[in-house]
């Protein structure tokens, strides 16, 4: 097989259009997005979507362009089908195989809105279609992974600042249908977690120093005593701007990654960590929680709880893979009594929807409810 790398090649409309049956040509999803009206405008044998999660979103754009390609076979690779909600589904099998599921607004009516006595049929309908293995099954020599929460007890000064967010949310929500709330919500809540992530995120001229920074860098301490090296992932690049701030004082070696990142600076950052540069490799989620190998790491930092426990798996695979000898542990730092011990009391409920369309088991979601409990104390 011919591989042609469409990012490296001089001339992408000669290589595209000189394509032959034995070749095959590799392209990210931005670069289809740019190079749509040239992908679009030619016939494939196969087109393979890996990491096929990222065209979950019916109304994104990759989604959209991604249907167009016009192929005589379409085959997807994904380790989460599932991440939040039925629908995701049906746009994978959009599509896979166009029209299996009906239309979206017939699939929400059937599917989305019943109880779990219809995931048996969901499960008969999309089973010819899915090949399903689990890790465990297929890669015998891989090291265990071990997952701990860490518990981060907020100071008296932090918790006030918690509980004054915290009240001002609930007076905003007062009155308000739950599901007509549902966007302001989702904004209160961010606010909350990034109030425990560090007082400074919602009060930029705080001094505090903030208690999960401190239980991160005497986490770091003990790794680094034993001479291991871990990934760190969060959601908030400023809050990972604050963690390189104190690892620099502290003398603590780092490389870094996020959305901003250019491909060939990412990719100088991942050989330099694994060639043994750095004791950590700070990455933001979204942007590095899939389609890196970083095997040189043993252990797993994740700053703050992910909505999905499927994306936090993901990001804890860059280290627990092919090509790790050593066991892995996951760290999960969560602030007691606030939204991010809730956030993780729901992640059963995400586990259970992914395995309710994959065993036909039942089903789960997340409602406008279960974010409005996410403001209760414990």
């Amino acid at each position: 097989l011919n591989v042609v790398l469409l990012a490296d090649a001089e001339d992408r409309v000669a290589r595209v259009r000189e394509a032959g049956p034995f070749d095959v040509v590799v392209c990210s999803y931005g670069l289809l997005l740019f190079e749509e009206d040239l992908l679009v405008g030619r016939e494939w044998n196969v087109v393979v979507l890996d990491e096929a999660q990222a065209v979950k979103n019916r109304l994104a754009k990759r989604a959209r362009v991604v249907k167009r390609l016009r192929c005589a076979m379409r085959v997807i690779s994904t380790g989460t089908p599932v991440e939040n909600n039925l629908g995701e589904l049906w746009s994978l099998f959009d599509f896979l195989n166009p029209g299996l599921l009906g239309t979206h607004g017939q699939f929400e009516r059937r599917f989305c809105n019943s109880d779990g006595s219809v995931s048996a049929l969901l499960k008969k309908m999309t089973a010819p279609f899915i090949l399903r293995r689990l890790k465990s099954e297929v890669l015998d020599d891989l090291p265990p992974k071990t997952e701990i929460s860490l518990e981060v007890v907020l100071d008296a000064e932090e918790r006030a600042l918690y509980e004054s967010c915290r009240r001002e949310a609930l007076a905003s929500l007062e009155g308000g249908d739950d599901e007509a709330n549902r966007i302001v919500m989702l904004a209160h809540l961010t606010r909350l977690r990034r109030v425990c992530c560090h007082p400074s995120l919602v009060l930029p001229d705080c001094a505090l120093p903030g208690q999960k920074v401190e239980a991160f860098m005497e986490l770091v301490a003990d790794l680094k005593a034993g001479g291991h090296r871990a990934l760190v992932f969060s959601q908030f690049v400023d809050f990972l701007s604050i963690i390189r701030a104190r690892l620099d004082r502290e003398s603590i070696t780092f490389q870094y990654l996020d959305g901003a990142t250019p491909l060939k600076k990412r990719t100088e950052a991942v050989d330099r960590f694994q060639r043994g540069e750095g004791d950590l490799f700070l990455i933001s989620m979204k942007a590095g929680g899939t389609g890196l190998n970083l095997t040189a790491a043993n252990y797993v930092i994740l700053l703050d709880p992910w909505w999905n426990p499927a994306v936090e798996m993901q990001a804890a695979d860059r280290a627990h893979r092919i090509g790790q000898k050593n066991p892995v542990t996951l760290y999960r730092l969560v602030t007691a009594d606030t939204v991010e011990a809730r956030v993780v009391e729901l992640h059963a409920r995400k586990r259970a929807l992914a395995d309710a369309i994959l065993e036909g088991t039942g089903s789960a979601r997340l409602s406008a409810a279960d974010l409005s409990a996410l403001f209760e104390n414990s």
